[in-house]
């Protein structure tokens, strides 16, 4: 389970850069998580997605500090600067991982802003732990039901996700994300944004993080959860828990141009809210307008997250 990487992939000097954030570890179920902590306020907790570490929220974090809240952005199990466990990376079990993160934090709840794997989570946590959860976020992810119906159901939505098909082979993914310091995760972001970039600074960032030994492996485990599952016990378990309501207030944000989840895939998920629920489509923006246009973004994030009437 271990990838060979560059020399230059050391893991605290690529997941732990200087900025006006902290650094530290908790522990919550069973494993230690790093985090990257700005601000004093309300949670609000960030989950990052597929190929990516909690840098991609480095915007974010002292937007929502300079707005009045204690934002914190945490590596999912087996990224950046958590523990690379031999097992866990079930979408429950990832949960978990999010809600015991918030205990461990002191925190009676949080708002969740979870973006493409961290949003399929943030979901999850909300379904199966609402006490936890004060608010929920979700960029560029459908619910999980309606994410599984489009990628089984629909041609172009199968089409779109075929790099989550090609996960499940041994071995081969994990060499591919590695190869050439990371080349394929630069490819992939480029492929997957609008017009605007994310910087390629950040993008250097996502290549190192990949070849910190055992992070491709860890990253692609998800994803093999989620397909090879669908037909077993867990799977068919998993997705009748999540036919639970979310019953709290939901902002869904989505890029007109996200080639990876459509738009018709993620517009439906407001059927499984049962709670103030508003939809965001950002023109022009692709697969992560968080890091796209964080402006716009952490503008629609915020004004949301302060208005105590979410259903306008």
């Amino acid at each position: 389970m271990t990838d060979p990487a560059p020399s230059s992939a050391q893991p605290a000097s690529v997941v732990r850069p200087d900025g006006p954030w902290t650094h530290r570890e908790v522990a919550a179920n069973g494993a230690r998580f790093h985090i990257a902590e700005m601000g004093d306020g309300p949670l609000v907790l960030l989950l990052h997605g597929f190929p990516q570490f909690w840098w991609t929220w480095r915007h974010q974090l002292p937007a929502l500090a300079d707005a009045g809240f204690r934002a914190v952005a945490m590596d999912l199990r087996g990224v950046g600067g958590s523990d690379r466990t031999p097992r866990g990376y079930d979408p429950a079990n990832l949960a978990l991982d999010i809600t015991g993160v918030i205990r461990s934090l002191g925190e009676p709840d949080a708002a969740l802003v979870g973006h493409d794997l961290g949003g399929y989570l943030a979901w999850t946590a909300a379904a199966m732990r609402p006490k936890l959860v004060r608010r929920l976020a979700v960029a560029s992810m459908p619910h999980p039901r309606r994410w599984r119906s489009a990628m089984l159901s629909d041609v172009k939505q199968t089409t779109a996700g075929s790099y989550i098909w090609g996960f499940q082979r041994p071995w081969i993914p994990e060499r591919q994300l590695t190869a050439d310091d990371g080349a394929l995760v630069a490819r992939l972001i480029r492929d997957w944004s609008g017009p605007r970039l994310p910087d390629d600074d950040a993008v250097e960032a996502y290549r190192r993080a990949i070849c910190i030994p055992s992070t491709a492996h860890c990253s692609i485990e998800p994803y093999r959860w989620m397909v090879r599952s669908m037909a077993r016990p867990d799977g068919i378990q998993f997705n009748r828990r999540m036919k639970r309501p979310v019953r709290v207030p939901t902002l869904h944000l989505h890029g007109s141009l996200d080639p990876v989840m459509r738009t018709r895939s993620a517009a439906g998920s407001g059927e499984y809210v049962e709670a103030p629920y508003r939809w965001r489509l950002f023109d022009g923006l692709g697969h992560f307008p968080h890091e796209e246009d964080p402006v716009a973004f952490s503008t629609e994030l915020i004004n949301w997250l302060k208005d105590p009437e979410p259903d306008r």
